[in-house]
């Protein structure tokens, strides 16, 4: 009889989990809520607007190619995407501007030309970053933190000897500001700590390993943006024989006698001999097993910082503007404060504009652009989302129209907003938290639940709210990890 498995959740980790697992011989169902799959690795449309919905940086494809091969399949087949020159356009309060350009030289020429700051700084920062990556990806990342093996293996003994190097006990600013001559270098490389809703003055200095993605490895743009992500793993999914049950929410993980063994839902009770779960950890206690032993230290974490998008149709082409454009706040540290300590907005946020138009041109009418305006904002607290919208509304807009010299209000034709409630909604994230548990100590890591369940057989979780954490990416490891686990 052929093994069996369910997903719960087709979020992105979900997807390559059950592609995964049906490549290992076991029949796979995937069990969704939604009309559609993908998470937060969705699209909205807009009249003449085509928007990614969620997540709009792609880094390490190679996760995603292997799940092609994996398939027998050539990934350039079926999966098209190019190379960024650029990462990023970085735009600050005073009028300086600065492109952060794929090729390494030109990087530090940017950053001598426009801040005045050293070369040498730029090649030390990078090369840290990178050095942090060869040495804890293949544990922290590529290995699960919960195994005694991961810490028993050459590469582990190996890195106890370089603890001191890792950064542990600073700060990401205070490693920064340390390195750097000007305080914009800073908060640009502050500003990583964003990609897994942390604080650069709370979240370790490790967490500079994370500009290597981007600068070593590089920043991609997939053909079709983001989403095709999506829609080609769920196609491949389909083909390799993983059925998908959407509209169809997960009730209950059914477990007898200290073993997963189904799921009930509206259809009735779904037997199954291995459950992964891709839906957020701590909704996933609290909802699918509210009757089983609750990991209470790990559920009561504080949780990781939300987002607020306005997904704006603009009737107008800025050629200044880029794919992804960052606009920063005259004061970092108190928009921080704001966010994590404070549970509100600064009135002076820093604003990302990703541009899918400026690479897939069929994404807005001709001469005008899709922009993805964001915001970072505190998770769902019970804050007045409705009064915080309008009022981040307003000083997007004035601070966009400013650094652009033009009021770009009257070229809004389309606009639809994502803030922490919906996003809670549409993706059970709780609190409306991007990234699950905060990543705001150096025991962060250590803070994710587990890829397996210590106290449920044959229970597996991945996604964004597990370990390795959030980003397309980490989710994608996550998924692998499951499979690795469950079949050793």
């Amino acid at each position: 009889m052929a093994k069996t498995a369910i997903v719960i959740g087709s979020g992105i980790a979900g997807i390559a989990a059950a592609i995964r697992l049906a490549k290992r011989g076991y029949t796979v169902s995937v069990f969704e809520a939604n009309n559609y799959p993908g998470g937060k690795l969705s699209e909205i449309r807009l009249g003449a607007y085509r928007f990614d919905a969620g997540p709009s940086l792609f880094t390490l494809p190679a996760l995603v190619d292997e799940l092609f091969e994996l398939c027998g399949m050539n990934p350039a087949d079926s999966f098209v995407y190019e190379h960024l020159d650029e990462t990023c356009r970085y735009f600050f309060p005073d009028g300086t501007k600065l492109t952060a350009w794929a090729d390494r030289e030109k990087l530090k020429q940017e950053f001598l030309e426009k801040l005045n700051e050293p070369k040498e700084n730029i090649e030390a920062a990078l090369n840290q970053s990178q050095w942090l990556y060869s040495q804890l990806a293949p544990l922290f990342i590529e290995k699960s933190l919960h195994k005694p093996g991961t810490w028993l293996s050459t590469k582990a003994f190996a890195a106890y000897s370089r603890l001191h190097k890792f950064d542990f006990n600073r700060t990401m600013h205070e490693a920064n500001s340390k390195r750097f001559e000007n305080e914009k270098t800073t908060q640009l490389f502050n500003r990583y700590a964003t990609y897994n809703g942390s604080d650069p003055y709370q979240t370790p200095a490790t967490l500079n390993i994370i500009p290597h993605l981007e600068f070593g490895i590089g920043a991609y743009f997939p053909k079709g943006g983001m989403h095709s992500i999506t829609q080609t793993l769920y196609e491949l999914a389909e083909k390799v024989g993983v059925r998908f049950y959407f509209n169809t929410t997960v009730q209950k993980i059914v477990v007898h006698n200290g073993t997963a063994k189904g799921i009930d839902t509206h259809m009735g009770f779904h037997k199954a001999d291995r459950i992964v779960c891709n839906m957020d950890m701590v909704a996933a206690y609290r909802t699918l097993l509210k009757d089983q032993h609750q990991p209470k230290k790990l559920l009561n974490q504080p949780k990781s910082s939300s987002a607020l998008i306005f997904y704006w149709g603009i009737k107008k082409s800025f050629p200044q503007l880029g794919l992804h454009n960052i606009f920063f706040t005259s004061d970092y540290k108190r928009e921080f404060e704001h966010i994590f300590d404070k549970g509100s907005l600064f009135k002076d946020p820093t604003v990302y504009v990703n541009i899918t138009s400026v690479m897939n041109p069929s994404d807005a009418p001709s001469g005008c652009q899709n922009w993805f305006t964001m915001i970072n904002v505190p998770n769902n607290q019970g804050q007045d989302w409705d009064y915080l919208i309008q009022y981040a509304r307003k000083a997007i807009i004035n601070k966009l129209s400013e650094n652009l010299g033009t009021n770009i209000e009257s070229f809004i034709e389309e606009e639809s907003v994502l803030d922490p409630r919906l996003i809670e909604l549409k993706t059970s994230s709780v609190a409306g938290a991007l990234y699950g548990n905060s990543s705001n100590n150096k025991f962060a890591a250590f803070l994710r639940h587990p890829n397996f369940s210590s106290k449920i057989r044959h229970l597996y979780f991945c996604g964004g709210s597990v370990h390795p954490g959030g980003g397309i990416p980490l989710c994608l490891s996550s998924a692998k990890l499951v499979d690795e686990l469950m079949n050793q």
